[in-house]
């Protein structure tokens, strides 16, 4: 069976998604849709779809699936529509904003039956994948302690800090799911800081740049997260779990693994630059899962509740930098 997909939102990351789509040969890029009309188009030419209306996308039978990579106060409104229509969902995070806008969006999707995947594609990155892999053969023990460091190359627009949720729920959501990914245990108890040490403007705009968090689970485990804005080096993506056994590490990656020594020392090429191509075979892999869920059944993961304890945590995190103590997740939930 050949899954016919449908794009809606033709920005960075749904042209991320376009390629995946197209390089999958269980898949097929049937329609795009955009509310900019030449965004749509440049992804119709690239990939040879049509360009149709949302309205059309949702009548058309023949269209399985659909990719939501429209800004994130549509994405509720959206799923909730095409689960309605019958299609299957893939939705980049988050789901809303609003928590309880969320569980109201997961009760319709309960309610239709409908194949809903949410975007945390670092779980398919097949390095992270090995660390989990690792740490369920038994490789290091139970796990006690992880480091997640996530740091962009440069901030975004301001206009998009404007509408983004913010650092927690924008960028620190992804490592909030990976530390659910890794920790075997639910975290209980968050506690953030969060300056601006960038742009005094993406304070101005009511966000941070810079943000540390330590999450807490029942039994004590913990993880920390590093986050910047700012990473004059390139984008830094790296993990570290420390378990009763052992270790494990997944270090930063380069579009070309390198070294060269001589009488200048030791030097290696320089990190990817941004997500697009530090995570190019994670976002082959995650629709490559999605796929599996609509035509073998196996269960879409990660899933909307997923995303909703993720969004939950970023709360949690955002009320504990606000207040200046550790907050339990039963607060925000």
């Amino acid at each position: 069976m050949t899954v016919n997909f449908a794009l809606l939102g033709a920005g960075r990351i749904g042209k991320v998604h376009a390629k995946a789509i197209a390089g999958n040969a269980e898949a097929q890029l049937v329609a795009v849709a955009d509310a900019f009309a030449e965004a749509a188009q440049a992804v119709a030419n690239a990939y040879g779809c049509a360009v149709h209306s949302i309205e059309d996308i949702e009548a058309d039978r023949s269209i399985d699936a659909v990719v939501i990579c429209t800004p994130t106060d549509t994405h509720a409104d959206l799923i909730e529509r095409f689960a309605r229509a019958g299609k299957a969902v893939f939705c980049e995070k988050p789901i809303d904003l609003d928590l309880a806008r969320v569980k109201q969006c997961l009760g319709v999707v309960k309610e239709t039956g409908a194949v809903l995947m949410v975007g945390f594609n670092r779980r398919f990155d097949p390095h992270f994948a090995a660390v989990r892999a690792a740490i369920d053969e038994g490789q290091i023990g139970h796990v006690e302690m992880v480091q997640i460091t996530s740091r962009d190359p440069g901030p975004p627009p301001i206009s998009y800090i404007k509408s983004s949720g913010g650092i927690l729920r924008d960028m620190t959501i992804h490592d909030f799911d990976m530390a659910r990914f890794l920790l075997g245990e639910e975290p209980e108890t968050v506690f953030a800081t969060a300056s601006v040490l960038v742009d005094p403007a993406i304070g101005e705009a009511g966000d941070f740049d810079s943000v540390s968090v330590i999450l807490t689970t029942a039994s004590g485990r913990q993880c920390s997260i590093s986050n910047s804005r700012r990473a004059t080096y390139g984008y830094d993506q790296r993990i570290e779990v420390l378990g009763a056994a052992g270790a494990i590490a997944a270090e930063n990656q380069r579009p070309v693994s390198i070294e060269i020594a001589n009488a200048q020392g030791f030097t290696r090429p320089p990190l990817h630059d941004f997500f697009m191509t530090r995570y190019t075979e994670a976002y082959a892999a995650e629709i490559a899962r999605f796929i599996a869920a609509i035509v073998e059944g196996k269960p879409a993961s990660p899933s909307g509740e997923d995303g909703l304890r993720a969004l939950a945590l970023a709360d949690a995190a955002l009320l504990s930098v606000k207040e200046g103590r550790a907050v339990k997740l039963t607060e925000v939930v």
